[in-house]
């Protein structure tokens, strides 16, 4: 018997009882089969062990291959790393990988999700990705811009549409897709108003129109669309910031007009210099009484010196027009009186022999009428009467 024990798989023989001595992995009566958890090396005649996890391994047994028996979720040729899906959960345990459905891997140590789907993230893909907002639906897009957002939203408790969660500066609504306070719409782009520090926002909390950027509620006497004017009476100091209401002045330089006539020589003057050499300014103060309050409603402080003026100097035009339509009037009712007295009045009388023609002019008594017709037939007899001479009758008057 001794004589046919393996010679790779045993380690002798036991000559009194003739049982070999089998090496660590043979067995067998002759040590030529591989001992539990060994299995025979391809292609040789040694055993090499199983090498099976206990942890993932049913048994330490394996296949002429060295493929171990793994227990479920587990994987590899030795039992010891955990199928696709699952993670080790303790030292004895591989356990299913908790992704929500959004993923079929996690990492195999810690069991975090990898690649997680439908817009989702987190450990478990429990969370929606940023820009994004958990409905029923799963994790739909946030209607939010990045240009007027963070680009993120959220849901309150209660509501059924997402809100989002931080506008940019200048804009608001659910959506920030409308402009804030102090803001206008300009080409959909939310820009700040203008108004030259001259609204206070208490006061107008919006500052400006939202469709045009006019400003509203102008202080500090200031007008204009963006407050950029000084109200009627009032004109900016002498650095440019405020508008002060404006001192009394004196009017223009002395403007003469000078209107003629035909046939005359005369000429109207008018100066506006006396009013400004009389009249004072406490004059004028009695005259249109100021007020010291800024909301006075006096004539006065409605109207500047300037347009006082031009007011006067309109007033002087118009009546030297008239003056002159009154002269040229008076200058052609004379010249046609004239030339009505200096017409010549003829009468003829027609007698049986004879023509009676004669002549008078109440401004020309002694007018000579013998020109008047100046034909080579006619004469003047010495007694005043006209003869007119044809070449077949002789006509006297």
């Amino acid at each position: 018997l001794c004589n046919n024990c393996s010679s790779v798989g045993s380690a002798g023989c036991n000559r009194t009882t003739g049982q070999c001595r089998c090496l660590p992995g043979y067995a067998g009566p002759r040590c030529h089969s591989c001992a539990r958890g060994f299995f025979p090396e391809q292609g040789g005649q040694q055993c090499q062990p199983c090498s099976c996890s206990p942890a993932g391994a049913t048994s330490d047994q394996c296949d002429h291959s060295g493929r171990c028996q793994c227990k479920v979720g587990v994987t590899a040729l030795k039992c010891d790393r955990c199928s696709e899906g699952y993670y080790r959960f303790n030292e004895t345990t591989c356990a299913p990988c908790q992704c929500n459905n959004h993923s079929q891997t996690c990492h195999s140590s810690t069991g975090t999700c990898l690649d997680c789907q439908d817009n989702t993230e987190g450990k478990h893909c429990e969370l929606c990705k940023e820009g994004f907002y958990r409905s029923t639906h799963g994790c739909q897009h946030c209607p939010c811009s990045t240009v007027v957002s963070t680009g993120t939203c959220h849901i309150q408790p209660g509501e059924g549409v997402p809100r989002c969660d931080k506008c940019r500066p200048g804009y608001t609504g659910l959506n920030c897709n409308q402009c804030d306070k102090g803001y206008y719409n300009s080409d959909s782009i939310c820009v700040s108003c203008k108004c030259n520090g001259n609204v206070d926002p208490a006061l107008s909390p919006s500052v400006c129109r939202p469709d045009s950027g006019e400003c509203i509620g102008c202080l500090y006497h200031t007008t204009g669309f963006h407050c950029e004017l000084c109200q009627e009476g009032y004109s900016r100091d002498s650095e440019g910031t405020n508008c002060t209401r404006k001192e009394a002045t004196l009017g223009p330089e002395p403007t003469e007009f000078t209107t003629s006539a035909p046939n005359t020589t005369k000429a109207t003057s008018f100066s506006t210099a006396v009013l400004n050499s009389t009249l004072s300014p406490t004059t004028l103060q009695t005259i249109f009484p100021i007020s010291s309050s800024d909301n006075s409603t006096s004539a006065f402080a409605d109207v500047s010196w300037t347009q006082f003026n031009i007011i006067i100097l309109t007033v002087i035009i118009i009546v030297v027009v008239l003056l002159m339509g009154f002269v040229g009037a008076v200058y052609m009712y004379r010249e046609y009186q004239n030339r009505k007295l200096n017409a010549p009045f003829w009468t003829i009388e027609l007698k049986e022999d004879n023509i009676s023609f004669s002549s008078y002019h109440d401004s020309i008594p002694n007018a000579d009428v013998s020109g008047l017709l100046e034909d080579d037939g006619n004469e003047v007899a010495p007694n005043g009467q006209l003869t007119l001479t044809t070449p077949m009758h002789n006509y006297k008057a």
